[in-house]
């Protein structure tokens, strides 16, 4: 495909060279570039190409990056990124070292708010809408693009409210597809449905019962359209918002055909847009697949059991459940906090309430976690997706807080599974009547290496650790997913030293198995801790809060995990070795003490 004009252009200030009837043949070769890049290296496809005329229309309209451009999440951005200088490197997106998947501050100047979770641009843009007011600079404009799931978040709702009583030379431009990753749910999304078709919920436009001034709503791919009402709009004052209709996945049938997918497909075909399927022998399932199948199950025969999620029903597997038994299984939308808060409604009447959200977005509801679960010691039961490192997502999608954030919490439960079995035992004991305090169960993304998961359910004991290995001269204590890691670098060690050499499944980070540990203490000379989360607060610092409270000697102890800075993005892999808690490292470390 000829990507003249793309070619050309290295900086906004070169797009705006162009003329208007140039600009549909750039977002055609915009696009393409995305498809061909993305087909061969991974990512977010759907959001990036849905959005490529409004990119191009606020690059073109707006003196970028003078005028402050937030985009809300990030997924959107690849095209921003393509036309902000960063076309040559775009090939190396979310790899080590590369571009990061989401704007980031420290990358440009173009990017000028650091994103990855939803529902922040609104505030962040009136920030620096107020910012400039307090200045003096009056004309520069504050942008944000906001998705419609992500503006039913309650944080965008409290930026909306602010901006409405404020002069802020402000523009929220609503990009309405109708989808987050899964169908955005929600009253405000039917609001959004019957506001483009129904002229008469427009003579009572929310929005502008707000304050704003409202236009639209106006096709977003019409780059004409788009470019004439932002012109129009730069020469207006205060919070204004423009509603926007875009396609997700605009451009290659595929994704539009099938948005859920296709908004991080893996692999494609680039022509026909068909996935390419990983050809290697499968490892086994995936951890939010025996979470949601095995709800499913115990949902079908406890009629207690409901299940909840915050917009990631396909990404934490409840959908199985969403599907079958849809009366007692919730989709949120964008809203963890409200999550958080309904269940612990909901367990006050005798419910039990499984809680399913990723790691990385728990972290937005840690005061309801601590005042409206665990204060009231209400069996809620938090079912943590996406623990430890997940890869190319980076830094704003790690998983690796959750320990050392819920170890601190009055009346917590903190369960780490090594495998499925693990995991689906402890979703059954969870649901017994044994739990009467809040549960948490984390567990990462990505396969568990067990074919024959699903077996014949087991109680889980309470705070009870397991010896997976006996050893005589060092132990390795390791909690969760990552205890693989420990058992292939015990494999990897020589044959004198691999007998010296015991490992141990701590399961509970809290309650600790203070016995188990005792009798660890009084064997070996040496402990070495592994977990994949903070080293600060975490599972290491349990063990060495407990050898301190000991007034006997205690073994030498070394704590292996992520260490006090934020992790960037790369592999799995390549990001465990950065850290040191991959397997040759392990067995590396391992040796080396043996051989003191």
């Amino acid at each position: 495909m000829d990507t003249a004009l793309l070619n050309s252009i290295n900086s906004p200030k070169d797009l705006q060279l162009l003329g208007p009837s140039q600009l549909p043949q750039l977002a055609k070769e915009l696009r393409q570039f995305i498809i061909d890049v993305v087909a061969v290296k991974e990512g977010h496809l759907g959001a990036s190409l849905g959005v490529v005329e409004l990119t191009i229309a606020l690059h073109y309209v707006f003196n970028t990056p003078d005028d402050l451009l937030v985009w809300d999440v990030g997924h959107q951005a690849y095209g921003h990124k393509i036309l902000t200088g960063r076309k040559d490197f775009f090939h190396t997106n979310r790899q080590l070292d590369g571009l990061s998947g989401f704007p980031k501050r420290s990358e440009s100047k173009f990017d000028t708010f650091g994103v990855g979770h939803a529902s922040t641009s609104i505030s962040a843009a009136l920030g620096m809408a107020i910012a400039s007011h307090l200045k003096g600079d009056f004309e520069k404009q504050h942008i944000a693009v906001i998705g419609d799931a992500s503006i039913a978040g309650g944080m965008a709702f409290e930026g909306l409210n602010h901006a409405g009583v404020t002069d802020a030379n402000l523009l929220i431009i609503l990009n309405d597809n109708t989808m987050g990753i899964d169908p955005s749910v929600g009253a405000l999304k039917k609001y959004l449905t019957n506001i483009k078709t129904n002229k008469r919920v427009r003579k009572h436009n929310i929005i502008e019962a707000l304050n704003f001034d409202y236009s639209g709503p106006i096709d977003g791919h019409d780059l004409n359209a788009v470019i004439n009402e932002l012109e129009r709009l730069k020469s207006v004052r205060g919070p204004r918002f423009l509603h926007v209709i875009t396609t997700k996945g605009k451009g290659l049938q595929k994704a539009e055909q099938d948005q859920i997918t296709y908004h991080a497909p893996g692999k494609f075909d680039k022509i026909t847009g068909e996935r390419i399927q990983n050809t290697g022998a499968k490892k086994g399932i995936k951890f939010q697949d025996v979470f949601g199948l095995t709800l499913l199950e115990l949902a079908r025969k406890n009629k207690s059991i409901v299940g909840i999620t915050a917009a990631m029903s396909t990404g934490t597997s409840l959908k199985y459940m969403l599907k079958e038994i849809p009366e007692r299984a919730f989709d949120v939308g964008i809203a963890e906090q409200h999550a958080i808060t309904l269940s612990a409604g909901m367990a006050t009447q005798g419910l039990t309430v499984f809680c399913a959200i990723y790691s990385t977005f728990l972290q937005r509801a840690y005061d309801q976690i601590i005042h409206d679960v665990a204060l009231q010691n209400l069996p809620v039961i938090f079912c943590i997706d996406r623990a430890g490192i997940v890869g190319e997502d980076g830094a704003t999608h790690h998983g690796i807080f959750d320990l050392a954030y819920l170890r601190c919490i009055p009346n917590m439960v903190i369960f780490a599974p090594l495998n499925a079995k693990d995991l689906r035992n402890m979703l059954y004991t969870a649901q017994l009547e044994v739990f009467k305090q809040p549960l948490a169960i984390r567990y990462p993304r990505g396969e568990c290496a067990i074919v024959n998961w699903k077996t014949a359910f087991e109680k889980i004991k309470l705070g009870k650790g397991l010896c997976l290995k006996n050893g005589e001269t060092i132990a390795v204590l390791s909690i969760g997913a990552i205890g693989r890691n420990v058992t292939e670098a015990i494999k990897k060690l020589n044959a004198e030293i691999e007998p010296k050499v015991a490992h141990y499944d701590m399961r509970f980070v809290k309650p600790l198995d203070e016995k188990l540990v005792r009798t660890i203490f009084n064997k070996f000379e040496t402990i070495v801790t592994v977990e994949d989360g903070v080293l600060k607060g975490g599972f290491g610092s349990a063990i060495l809060e407990f050898a301190n409270a000991q007034k006997s000697d205690t073994p030498k102890i070394l704590c292996l995990g992520v260490p006090d800075a934020f992790i960037h993005h790369g592999s799995v892999l390549e990001l465990h070795q950065q850290i040191g808690i991959d397997s040759d490292s392990i067995a590396q470390l391992i040796s080396k003490e043996i051989a003191l």
